[in-house]
């Protein structure tokens, strides 16, 4: 055959295949997502019809050969003429042999697998017509499995299942010699299927394109195989191959011999009889010829036929005449002669022996490449040595069998502690040693002759691994076809023959469960390998050898096939090697990994995987004679231009084993299993399709149940998947419209089993099916018809399927564009949420213990912002009260004749001031708090839940900082108004003065010299201390009133508390230390019960000590309230007020509610001892206050100031210099002092936020940590009893110290005060350039004054004295006040230059007014409350929210919880075992653990599965045991063995893993 020359090249450029990447089309390219995966447009262009041919090829399309080029034409064309431009037109066998040179071997497989499951012919030689030389298709057919009964087998209804190619069919071939009437193709379709069951198998001219002249297709053989089904409905009774030669045979001489070597017969079409027949004369063939020829052709001669018939020894019977027009009794002929050649099985040749004849007449063979061979020899080189596949998995692949199986059942056992018995930790402890044990025990086998080969053969170049894992795949099939084919006759028979013997059918029944093999069981020994060897030291041999392997897996997943995340048979997901295979995913492809998720869920055999099959073309096993078992994972490229809009890289497809499983069907954990495995592929899903199939109606319930209990747990954790239903098997077409009454039943039957869901995991909120998820029953429901359209084998697909799935798969992409709900997790954060999820399925209670370090990254991400906000509000309410306080205590400074009265309706209006700036404050942090979320990004969703409790916290928050504003406004207003007395008395004194000097410089006037000025001025003083002798500070009886508080805080008590308040001296109260005592607990040992101890007798001594130690805590908190309170009178002052009293009562109050084992009396005699040493302080303090005011007192030492300013008011000098320096000193310098004072504090505080190490006070998850971590390092006993017995003051000292050590280095503390002095001096200065110009000086000074009043608090004892006599230029004065001031400045700078030691900063933190470790416990403290067990505090972000929670619970030793031995439970392992526990919640009643919820419902304790994360205080407990023993007076506890081998470096790896700090 002549063509023109380089056409396949040409043409493959025409379709746009002529320049391709790596030079060939790739199944990954071809199964990529891209913007014309879900297009319905029709081809536009030659270069888009490959692609509309595959893609819907891979979707089992029957209709894919039907392709043209859409042009701009009317349907019909209505033109007198017969011109018709076929430029654009191709046929169908053109594309498909193009794209079969253009393809790899490995998508030539898939091709030729979805066109059989079309019942499309396939090619079995495939030309170049360029070369004239053709390839036999052996590799491409290798994969093709089939299944039929001939009728030899149907009384017994066996089958025969095998490889297409390795089966003994023979091959009956029709090729056309020269010119026939007779339409090959069109009467092969006939004869290959029923009239009333049509299907095109072969490509005729009757098709679209069929009758577009070949151009690159002829000498193509196709082959199609009859398979019957044991009906009498069969044409054939024996399977048969139908091959078929395009073109004139006459033209391709080769295929012509190889057909007749390999076929059983071969019928020539031709109605040429006179040409060029010499082909007839092959003598090589074996095959029986058959000539077919058309009566009614033009050239039809009878005589010719038998002179033909005679030279080329044609049998009679075997020449077929076409004698009507119709073809019906033609075909029928023709299945009679075919059936007759097979039925006389003379020939039969597999087509992989086919290779040999290829060779032989000179066809090239596919596999005949050096990387399919290596891969084969390879594959063979492990298959070669199973002869019985249980025995061979034992031997060769022993780490992933029983001993894994245990090791995943001592990890359930961890996490749900049913066989603990009373000693939990122990138990606990004994279950590491175990799988320690187990481990060690998998160390010792050494790697098999078979992995060994196994990762040998992985381990080569792309190709070769590929032809590898495939040929493996292959290989191992057809093992585990034949050994089950033999153990299920075997079954058979047993039942049949001997059905008394229940011990065989049952080894038989676990032989068929365990006789399968395949690569996924490779893998799976290879993660064991790699887990195992990874429990060794970084530095051994063993595990360094292994480190490769993840890199290994991690690439077969990018090549596209199917990696096991959970083992079906263990029911696990090994951990660390699957956390190293996505690790390693993400490295290699440039952290480009984001992935969406889609999972589909059902019954067992309801075709999901052959539903994702369809899909997206993947190859998820759907035979074998296994259905999948697990949950296996597979990745889709998403392509560059569609990225953008999926906000994903790839698209992650999660096969998933049948739920209700027949095989584990009899297991008590059958329901369990299929919960677990549903959700966790619902969590890690972002659409999930659950599979309804309608003959499977009856179980739906049960997989309902199922599915609904996962999507519940999901809503909790903050992830809402997508949920659409499909209904397979429905074949109506109406079926969406006709099925509205079977959705709304199933939308009752969802929100009945939401109900009951909800109150199973105790979310009663939960009533309907919608409340859980977003869920249209009428837009999220398909119905998608029968996957065949017959009977199988000879059923093509079923067309109306693939086009359902089609529509279904439209509707997925178009989700997932679209969607707000989708989390777009890279494949490291995808790891995080299998490590969570599964670590949280593990346990029973699963809902309560999810959470993995992504939701607590965005956990901490919320917090942290939110954080920011609540300080931004407390440190402007801070200000803006520091400026309000100091308005009150200026109150009647400046201003003369100001009525006290006034002052109540100042507070009034500064209240009212207050709830303003407290509701624009909480706005802005509700408004920041909107925008958060507004955000949709994958942080967001997962703290959604998390949304109304921060916004309650914010109206926490205010409500708490509008109170304790109320409160410190109106104590300022009290010691302002508790001063007025004071303040008279001074105003007295003023006044007398006043008057006495005023006539005095009357008589001085007579132009006296200066000693007569004198001596006049000591007359003068004389009257005036006369007068005033009589005027003195008034005394106030602090003890008395003190009783009165006291008589009144416990006027609610019990009667006795009214007899002990008549007999109680508070002046020898407080007196010593306190001591607790026995006789204040009428029954002590009901008091110990509270404690939720163990029902052993406890030791009153041990009692008391503990009572002692909060006792003593409380006493400290309160004597560092009451050296607050005196630092304040000193500082401004001021004499004793009631409110300090009153404050100090609440701090007790406060103090003692949360310890109930406190008596009443015991905490009646607390307060006696507080108050007492209160009222002692604060009786010695007021008496200083009124010796430092006493009015005698105070004017003989301002006699000498007095008389310097009665001298100079009758000198002509001008003293403006001089008064400027003195005001500046006695007025504005400690004024300015005082202001920095009440605002470094807080300048200290949000100095300590800024920075890298401001991120430890940015949330108490960072904080704690720190922490914990530097008391680790510091090895302290007593610091960490401190830690456990006295958190707050402890915490509270700690973030002190940190202060201090920051203040200390380099110059901060001088930096902070500085720029506070700098802010202040420029206002003054302001102050003084404004108000100097036309004033008298007696005017400017009030003025002065009165402006800065909100910053600056001026001593009323210094103005007044400065304004006597006062008599300067005002305007000169100013200048010189400027002056000063500047020089004020730099010596209060030079002064806190020279005070940068670390027991200055101490002192001055010490007496700050606003101390700053207060303000940063505030911040850090969150609700203070602490876990009922072991009294760890809790974490939760924000001041009110619903749950309480701690990243690290405890041994409750350290909560001082003994028998007669400190007990070392932790409650993360109690509330997963059977123990119970007693106390006052429980009426002393035992309560089990697991329902701990039932009394503390606040609480959210989850259970620790890894046994690491509580390494940290399992060291601290074993390092000082016997001093906590001794602090508690209790005996040592018995700690388990593995805690003796605790580091501190494993302690710190805990704390790490804990707080999310890998």
């Amino acid at each position: 055959m002549f063509l023109p020359p380089e056409l396949l090249p040409k043409l493959l450029s025409t379709l746009g295949l002529g320049d391709l990447p790596g030079g060939k089309l790739t199944l990954s390219s071809v199964l990529e997502i891209n913007s014309d995966t879900v297009s319905d447009k029709p081809a536009q262009s030659l270069e888009q019809l490959p692609w509309t041919f595959l893609r819907k090829l891979m979707m089992s399309n029957l209709n894919a050969r039907n392709i043209k080029c859409a042009k701009d034409q009317p349907m019909y064309d209505y033109k007198y003429t017969d011109d018709t431009d076929d430029s654009d037109a191709f046929n169908p066998l053109d594309l498909i042999t193009a794209l079969f040179h253009c393809s790899d071997p490995f998508l030539q497989q898939e091709m030729v697998s979805k066109m059989t499951m079309c019942q499309f012919a396939v090619p079995l030689l495939l030309p170049n017509c360029d070369t004239q030389q053709s390839t036999l298709m052996l590799w491409a057919m290798r994969d093709l499995v089939k299944k039929c009964r001939p009728h030899s087998l149907a009384g017994d209804r066996a089958f025969v299942e095998g490889r297409i190619i390795e089966m003994d069919i023979p091959m009956v071939s029709f090729v056309r010699l020269g010119e026939s009437s007779l339409r090959k193709s069109q009467i092969l379709n006939k004869l290959l299927t029923n009239p009333q069951q049509h299907n095109d198998t072969f490509v005729h001219c009757d098709m679209e394109g069929g009758d577009v002249p070949r151009r690159i297709s002829d000498g193509l053989v196709e082959v199609s195989w009859y398979l019957p089904c044991g009906s009498t409905n069969d044409l054939f009774t024996q399977p048969v191959a139908i091959a078929n030669l395009r073109g004139d045979g006459r033209l391709f001489k080769t295929q012509i011999s190889f057909l007749y070597k390999t076929s059983a017969a071969v019928f020539i079409f031709s109605d040429d009889l006179e040409g060029d027949l010499s082909t007839l004369n092959n003598r090589e063939s074996r095959a029986e010829l058959f000539l077919a020829t058309n009566s009614q052709s033009k050239t039809f001669n009878m005589e010719t036929l038998k002179d033909i018939c005679m030279k080329h020894k044609v049998k009679e019977t075997n020449v077929i005449i076409k004698k009507k027009k119709n073809d019906a009794e033609f075909v029928k002929a023709l299945r009679f002669h075919v059936s007759s050649v097979i039925g006389k099985n003379l020939i039969k040749m597999k087509v992989e022996d086919m290779a040999a004849v290829s060779q032989c007449v000179g066809i090239l063979v596919d596999e005949d490449c050096t990387e399919c061979a290596n891969g084969r020899a390879k594959a063979e080189g492990i298959t070669r040595h199973v002869q019985d596949v249980v025995t061979f998995k034992e031997y060769q692949l022993p780490l992933h069998g029983e001993i894994w199986k245990e090791i995943s059942q001592l990890e359930k056992e961890r996490c749900r502690m049913r066989c603990a018995g009373k000693d939990i930790e122990s138990y606990k402890s004994s279950l590491k040693t175990k799988e320690e044990t187990l481990r060690k025990k998998q160390q010792q086998k050494a790697v098999s002759e078979a992995m060994v080969k196994f990762i040998g053969a992985i381990s080569e170049s792309g190709t070769q691994r590929l032809y590898f894992l495939k040929w493996l795949k292959i290989q191992l099939d057809t093992l585990s076809r034949h050994n089950l084919s033999t153990l299920r006759e075997q079954y058979k028979n047993c039942c049949r023959d001997t059905p008394q013997n229940k011990g065989l059918i049952a080894d038989l029944d676990e032989k068929i469960s365990n006789c399968s093999l395949g690569p996924e069981h490779f893998f799976r020994e290879l993660g064991q390998l790699y887990e195992c060897y990874c429990s060794l030291p970084e530095n051994n041999p063993a595990r360094q050898a292994v480190q490769d392997l993840p890199a290994l897996c991690a690439q077969i997943l990018l090549d596209g096939f199917p990696v096991e995340l959970v083992d079906g048979d263990a029911s696990n997901v090994p951990m660390k090697w699957i956390k190293e295979v996505l690790t390693q995913l993400h490295q290699l492809v440039d952290t480009k990994s984001k992935i969406l998720v889609l999972t589909v869920l059902g019954v067992q055999s309801t075709g999901k995987s052959t539903l994702l099959n369809t899909m997206f073309g993947v190859q998820f096993a759907v035979s074998s004679g296994r259905c999948t078992r697990g949950a296996f994972m597979l990745l889709i490229k998403v392509s560059e231009e569609l990225r953008s809009e999926l906000k994903c890289d790839f698209i992650m497809i999660i096969d998933t084993e049948g739920l209700k499983s027949p095989e584990l069907a009899t297991l008590d954990t059958s329901y369990e299993h299929d919960n677990e495995l549903a959700t966790l592929v619902i969590g890690l899903s972002d659409i999930t399709i659950i599979n309804i199939a309608m003959e499977n109606s009856t179980e739906m319930k049960d997989i309902l149940q199922i599915v609904v209990h996962a999507f519940l747990r999901m809503k909790e954790v903050g992830k809402r998947p997508r949920c659409l239903f499909v209904h397979q098997n429905v074949s109506d077409m109406s079926a969406h419209d006709s099925n509205m009454r079977d959705r709304k039943k199933l939308m009752e039957q969802l929100d009945e089993m939401t109900r009951a869901a909800a109150k199973m995991e105790k979310k009663v909120a939960n009533a309907k099916f919608t409340d859980v998820m977003d869920y249209d029953p009428d837009k999220d429901s398909y119905y998608i018809p029968g996957l065949w359209h017959g009977t199988p084998p000879m059923a093509p697909v079923n067309s109306g399927y693939s086009e359902a799935v089609y529509e279904l798969k439209k509707t997925l992409i178009d989700s997932l564009q679209t969607s707000n709900n989708i989390m777009n997790n890279n494949a490291a954060e995808f790891l995080e949420w299998i490590q969570g999820l599964w670590n949280a399925v593990k346990f029973e209670n699963f809902i309560f213990n999810f959470r993995n370090s992504l939701v607590a990254d965005a956990y901490t991400d919320l917090c942290t912002q939110y954080n920011t906000w609540e300080w931004s509000f407390q440190s402007e309410m801070n200000n803006w009260l520091i400026t309000k306080e100091t308005r009150i205590s200026n109150f009647g400074v400046t201003e003369k004749n100001v009525q006290m009265n006034g002052l109540r309706t100042r507070l009034r209006e500064l209240l009212h001031d207050a709830s303003k700036k407290l509701n624009e404050e909480e706005q802005k942090i509700l408004s920041n708090l909107d925008k958060y979320f507004q955000k949709k990004d994958n942080k967001t969703r997962l703290v959604e839940k998390y949304r109304q409790d921060f916004r309650t916290s914010a109206n926490s928050l205010r409500q708490q900082m509008e109170m304790s504003m109320k409160h410190s406004l109106e104590k300022a207003v009290e010691i302002r108004e508790g001063m007025e007395m004071v303040n008279k008395i001074k105003n007295k004194t003023m006044d007398t003065i006043e008057k006495k000097v005023s006539k005095l410089k009357e008589y001085g006037e007579r132009k006296l010299s200066e000693d007569g000025l004198t001596k006049e001025f000591e007359k003068m003083w004389e009257e005036i201390i006369f007068e005033l002798s009589e005027v003195r500070m008034p005394e106030i009886d602090v003890y008395q009133d003190v009783h009165h508080l006291l008589r009144s805080n416990l006027s609610l008590k019990s009667g006795y508390v009214s007899e002990m308040l008549n007999t109680v001296d508070l002046r020898s109260s407080g007196q010593g230390k306190f001591s607790v005592k026995t006789e204040w607990f009428s029954d002590w040992t009901s008091y110990a019960k509270r404690s939720g101890s163990a029902s052993t007798p406890i030791n009153a001594n041990s009692f008391i000590a503990e009572i002692q130690n909060i006792c003593d805590c409380i006493i400290r908190h309160c004597d560092s309230l009451i050296s607050d309170h005196i630092s304040i009178m000193k500082r401004n002052n001021t004499g004793y007020n009631d409110t300090y009293i009153r404050d100090i009562l609440k701090a007790v109050d406060d103090q003692v509610k949360p310890h109930e084992l406190i008596s009443e009396k015991c905490a009646t005699y607390l307060k006696f001892h507080v108050c007492g040493c209160a009222a002692k302080l604060f009786q010695k303090t007021h008496k200083e206050f009124n010796v430092l005011n006493d009015p005698q007192k105070r004017l003989m030492e301002s006699k000498p100031i007095f008389l310097e300013k009665f001298l100079e008011s009758f000198s002509e000098k001008d003293q403006c210099q001089k008064r400027a320096k003195q005001f500046t000193e006695t007025c504005v310098k400690p004024a300015v002092e005082d202001s920095v004072s009440k605002h470094l504090g807080q300048a200290i505080a949000d100095h300590m936020m800024m920075g890298d190490e401001g991120l430890i006070y940015s949330t108490r998850t960072h904080f704690l940590y720190d922490l914990l971590k530097q008391l680790l390092h510091e090895d302290s006993f007593q610091k960490y009893k401190e830690y456990t017995t006295s958190n707050e003051i402890f915490v509270k000292n700690w973030i002190k110290e940190q202060i201090i050590k920051k203040m200390s280095s380099g110059k901060q503390m001088q930096q902070l005060e500085t720029n506070l002095l700098s802010e202040i001096v420029k206002k003054i200065t302001a102050t003084i350039t404004s108000n100097s110009k036309s004033m008298d000086i007696k005017e400017f000074i009030p003025k002065f004054c009165s402006e800065p009043k909100d910053q600056l608090v001026f001593h009323r004892d210094a103005l007044d004295d400065f304004l006597i006599l006062i008599n300067a230029n005002t305007d000169q004065f100013a200048i010189n006040l400027k002056k000063f001031i500047e020089e004020m400045e730099s010596h209060l700078t030079e002064g806190y230059a020279n005070k940068t030691g670390i027991s200055h900063i101490t002192e001055k933190i010490t007496h700050l007014p606003s101390k700053p470790h207060d303000l940063l416990f505030t911040r850090l403290c969150g609700c203070g409350e602490q876990c009922p067990f072991c009294g760890t505090p809790c974490e939760a972000g924000g001041q009110d929210h619903k749950t309480h929670f701690s990243s690290m619970h405890r041994s409750r030793a350290f909560a001082g919880r003994y028998s007669k031995k400190l007990m070392i439970d932790i409650c993360t392992t109690l509330v997963i075992s059977d123990g119970r526990f007693r106390n006052s919640e429980t009426n002393n009643e035992w309560h089990p653990y697991k329902e701990y919820r039932d009394f503390y419902p606040d609480w959210e304790i989850a259970g620790d599965p890894s046994m690491e994360t509580s390494d940290y205080w399992k060291y601290v407990l074993m390092k000082f045991n016997n001093e906590f023993a001794e602090a508690y007076h209790a005996q040592p506890a018995d700690i388990p063995d593995d805690w003796k081998t605790l580091t501190a470096e494993d302690a710190l790896r805990s704390l790490r893993k804990s707080f999310n700090r890998q």
